[in-house]
């Protein structure tokens, strides 16, 4: 089983960065693609990106493409989500999940989840 921890949340403003990290218990994260979602107050889990497992292809949520960038270290065992020009609507909690499948959008067909970092971008 695939524990996942992420971090690099915190509290930033508007317009600012940030990159967060899924750091995995296994050393063989190469096997899975990789996603990260995010969830705000109130409302339901969203997909935010995802990476295949050998990196070659990636897919983003319309609502972050341009800004927002995964890529993954195979070597670190780490996935990471590059946030730029952060906006108050991203303000949420941060999740990574692995599938051993290929790249997918949807929360129901991830395997395995982090407990999340928090996320809070100020106007």
């Amino acid at each position: 089983q695939v524990q996942l921890v992420e971090s690099g949340g915190g509290l930033v403003q508007a317009g600012d960065s940030l990159r967060l990290s899924c750091a995995a218990s296994e050393r063989t994260l190469r096997r899975y693609a990789m996603g990260w979602f995010r969830q705000a107050p109130g409302k339901e889990r969203e997909f935010v990106a995802t990476i295949s497992r050998s990196a070659g292809s990636t897919i983003y949520a319309d609502s972050v493409k341009g800004r927002f960038t995964i890529s993954r270290d195979d070597a670190k065992n780490t996935v990471y989500l590059q946030m730029n020009s952060l906006k108050p609507e991203d303000t949420a909690v941060y999740l990574c999940a692995a599938r051993f499948e290929g790249v997918s959008r949807r929360t129901t067909e991830y395997d395995y989840w982090g407990q999340g970092t928090q996320v809070t971008v100020s106007s």
